[in-house]
């Protein structure tokens, strides 16, 4: 027998209880990042949200898509490596007690766990002006080795964010974590 309206429907269900506004899961490109972000402010300023919350809101959902985009360990075709291929990744929008919070998650690999934790450990602990003087100084320095920007993605998120970024990682085996990021505006 068919369960499929009842497994969609049980989705949304679980969506709408944790007041998720906006869920995507899936391959992802600078199309899918677009189409998805115009929603995203299209739906903020349904819920008239100010203009300071939207434009937050927008710049960490970019940075966490762009993060999927270059660095998700999950692409298809497997092997690729270029413009051609799409990676895999998890974002929501959730409406939790007048803040809005942007969850993403990816696979990445294990190898990369320990560089990104303490990375993320030392933006979290910083104070805004602290974000601001090294988003600044990561402007001007030379890309670091492995980086597919200007490495300030981060740094940028954490700046925006109302309070500190959490972030997590769940090993699924020796090659692969699971990465979640989680930022309040």
């Amino acid at each position: 027998m068919l369960t499929l309206a009842k497994d969609l429907f049980d989705l949304r269900s679980v969506l709408q209880k944790k007041h998720i506004v906006i869920a995507y899961s899936g391959y992802l490109n600078e199309q899918v990042l677009g189409g998805v972000g115009d929603a995203i402010k299209h739906k903020l300023s349904i819920e008239n949200a100010d203009t300071k919350t939207i434009r937050n809101v927008f710049a960490i959902f970019v940075e966490q898509m762009q993060n999927m985009i270059r660095y998700s360990a999950e692409k298809s075709p497997p092997d690729s490596d270029g413009p051609l291929e799409l990676r895999y990744g998890v974002l929501t929008i959730s409406d939790e007690d007048g803040q809005y919070v942007i969850h993403a998650g990816n696979l990445i690999a294990q190898a990369d766990v320990e560089r990104l934790r303490k990375r993320l450990s030392e933006i979290r602990a910083m104070d805004k002006d602290e974000l601001k003087a090294l988003y600044k100084a990561k402007l001007k320095a030379p890309v670091e080795e492995g980086s597919k920007g200007a490495g300030v993605g981060m740094i940028e998120i954490a700046r925006r964010a109302s309070k500190p970024i959490d972030f997590d990682f769940m090993e699924l085996d020796s090659d692969y974590v699971f990465f979640a990021l989680r930022a309040c505006v």
